[in-house]
């Protein structure tokens, strides 16, 4: 209880309780790769993450997928609020990415505590955090070219990452051909390498400067 009051200080205002649901709302241990929601499906609670992460990602029609944001402790889930707020099912599908506990608000306990002012106020905060994220997310897709934003990702994860060329695919929402294309090209140029499920960033500064272009000046 303590450990959630922590994370989520909110919650020691909320009516009913945290601590008067019982079992109905105890800590959950998630295995790595555990689905937690599916896109389309109905919402079956509102997880609040104790430890661990959520990766929150949307599939198009040929099965490719573009991660949305992430979710770690002390988080709130946009897409699980949004669903409750509006009855309607899930628009994205989350996914443990490591071992995760979590506590699982059931959707009518969630309602009643959006009427605690703090609670109502955390949530809102919320939806304006995750919306700049998604905001630069649409930027990133939509104006910057694809050895832009994998140069970006690469940089993001340090200079060791135990990646697959699907999993980079994944997160910047395109195939796996295109990403070992262009990761093949980066170790041409001397500014990666590269064996199984492992990258090594030689070259930081070259991957920024693809990153940040200098503007063409007329």
């Amino acid at each position: 209880m303590s450990e959630l009051l922590t994370l989520y200080p909110s919650l020691a205002q909320v009516q009913p309780s945290y601590v008067s649901l019982g079992s109905i709302a105890m800590p959950m241990q998630v295995p790595a790769g555990s689905v937690l929601f599916e896109e389309n499906k109905p919402c079956q609670g509102f997880p609040m993450v104790l430890s661990g992460e959520v990766r929150v990602s949307r599939r198009s029609g040929e099965g490719r997928s573009l991660e949305l944001y992430r979710v770690l402790a002390g988080e709130l889930c946009l897409v699980s609020s949004a669903c409750l707020f509006s009855n309607e099912p899930m628009s994205a599908y989350g996914v443990a990415t490591k071992d995760t506990e979590l506590v699982l608000i059931p959707p009518p306990i969630f309602l009643k505590w959006l009427e605690t002012p703090s609670f109502r106020n955390e949530v809102l905060g919320l939806f304006a955090l995750r919306m700049a994220d998604l905001t630069s997310l649409i930027d990133s897709v939509a104006f910057h070219k694809l050895d832009q934003r994998l140069a970006a990702a690469l940089l993001g994860h340090g200079k060791q990452l135990y990646k697959t060329h699907q999993d980079l695919a994944n997160e910047l929402g395109t195939v796996r051909e295109v990403v070992t294309r262009l990761l093949r090209r980066f170790e041409r140029e001397g500014w990666i390498s590269q064996s199984r499920e492992h990258i090594h960033i030689v070259d930081a500064a070259a991957l920024r400067a693809i990153c940040n272009p200098e503007p063409i000046l007329s």
